[in-house]
């Protein structure tokens, strides 16, 4: 993959792709590239980030500590996604943690360098609200669900938007990643114990099939229907 902005395809996939070639080569070289190993964190709760990340490889898991001291985890970024815009509108520290789930592969942009561009490209500046628009409604959606849905609903839910996310190979398993029963219970908001179980009726009913950490939904129709309460 090039290490220059302008040809990175990558960019097809975020905001940067609003950006014009001029001032792709001006981020290009600014930029740093940053190799993540799996459990390691990209930056955590109280900290300045400073700019953003542009995912070029794996798969980060954003986590909130709640205060019975449970990550809960918010959201999953992986290859093409960009986290830390909100850095650019507010000199707040960070109120979230990101941690590698697999090795990534990550490029850090200042935040003097996409503020330039946010004040001089509209189309750039509408690219990026309207992402954070979407994360914000996502929020609201995980927000609901943890209000309103059962766990097995929850954990329902989770499975069908991880294989819609998630590339696979031919033995339909998802190929960037594995995620430990933990993650499953901190995306779901329950207790590992809890989600283990359930994963188990789960594979009992059929509606998927488990290889180790591997997770192959098997039953879509049965999962939905389960997810919407039916």
């Amino acid at each position: 993959m090039s290490g220059k902005c302008e040809q990175c395809l990558v960019r097809k996939f975020n905001s940067l792709k609003a950006l014009t070639r001029e001032e792709l080569v001006r981020v290009s070289n600014c930029k740093t590239t940053k190799y993540v190993k799996k459990g390691e964190m990209l930056f955590d709760e109280g900290e300045h980030i400073n700019g953003v990340y542009c995912i070029r490889s794996g798969v980060c898991k954003v986590s909130k500590m709640s205060d019975n001291g449970r990550d809960q985890i918010v959201n999953l970024v992986k290859h093409g996604d960009l986290i830390g815009e909100r850095s650019l509108v507010n000199n707040e520290v960070s109120n979230l943690k990101a941690v590698a789930v697999n090795d990534m592969e990550v490029c850090f942009i200042p935040k003097e360098e996409v503020l330039r561009d946010l004040e001089k490209n509209p189309n750039f500046t509408m690219s990026v609200l309207q992402n954070m628009a979407i994360s914000l409604k996502n929020a609201d959606n995980v927000i609901v669900d943890m209000a309103q849905k059962t766990v097995k609903q929850r954990l329902a839910a989770t499975l069908l938007f991880l294989e819609d996310q998630f590339a696979k190979n031919e033995e339909g398993e998802m190929m960037e990643t594995n995620f430990s029963r933990e993650d499953i219970a901190n995306i779901i908001g329950t207790a590992t114990e809890s989600a283990i179980r359930l994963l188990s009726e789960f594979k009992k009913k059929k509606y998927i099939e488990l290889k180790g950490k591997k997770i192959n939904v098997l039953d879509r129709k049965s999962l939905k229907e389960l997810s919407e309460g039916f």
